[in-house]
């Protein structure tokens, strides 16, 4: 069975003055439908630019990405971001929500941001709608015109998953999504996307220093100085499969 997303010899170096800095050195990675994969390695080794090139918010100096198959880096910035916005939903350690917005509207960029002005104001309704379901999904139901500021950690965490997940993607990447979190909140959030990505079959690359949460995950990939080091199953415990949030 092909993956959903692929990297094949991927390597990415940054120019600074005259030397070439390598970031990732020929990195090949499958990611399945319905797996959870948890990405470790010290910070340095390059886990968030193989995120951010997976999730096609940045090229690869070589190697290809592919999406069921197909090679994408090379599609023109209109085509990355049309597939960006209709294949990947991305949660990340520090939110990205837009202050002056509400819980709601900030859900609702993900849809606004998947098609034109014109196509969006023809399915406003139903994209509000959406947006309200999948708030009232994070357990945010009754915070929906809350601006950030008027929110908790693990509620702005929440708001950015459900923007994550507003657009169906079937790629879930999530950089440190409980890095900014106290244990118990952390907890609750990993309980929700765990139990979400059960339920919708997605793809999701868990970037994590938490040994104990990537044990949760079905396989653990360890990256060192821009490589990938070892892949092995995750030690999932029947209970974990259980849990929801």
């Amino acid at each position: 069975m092909t993956a959903v997303l692929q990297a094949r010899a991927i390597t990415k170096s940054y120019a600074i003055g005259k030397r070439e800095i390598p970031v990732l050195r020929g990195v090949d990675l499958d990611l399945h439908a319905g797996e959870k994969v948890a990405l470790l390695g010290a910070s340095g080794a390059g886990k968030s630019t193989l995120l951010h090139l997976l999730g096609l918010l940045d090229r690869p100096t070589a190697g290809e990405v592919r999406y069921d198959g197909r090679p994408v880096q090379d599609l023109s910035v209109a085509e990355r971001a049309l597939l960006r916005h209709r294949q990947v939903g991305f949660v990340f350690q520090f939110y990205h929500l837009i202050p002056e917005l509400t819980a709601l509207q900030n859900v609702l960029l993900a849809r606004m941001m998947g098609t034109t002005v014109f196509g969006y104001w023809r399915q406003r309704r139903r994209a509000r709608s959406a947006g309200v379901a999948m708030l009232e999904q994070v357990g945010l139901g009754e915070r929906l015109h809350h601006r950030p500021a008027e929110l908790s950690g693990g509620e702005r965490q929440r708001v950015a998953i459900a923007r994550a997940l507003l657009a169906e993607p079937r790629v879930l990447l999530a950089d440190e999504p409980t890095g900014n979190l106290d244990s118990e909140t952390a907890q609750g959030v990993v309980e929700l996307m765990f139990s979400i990505q059960r339920e919708r079959d997605l793809a999701f690359l868990l970037v994590t220093h938490d040994e104990q949460l990537a044990a949760r995950c079905d396989r653990i990939v360890r990256m060192k100085d821009g490589t990938i080091q070892g892949s092995r199953p995750g030690d999932v415990q029947p209970e974990d499969s259980a849990q929801a949030d």
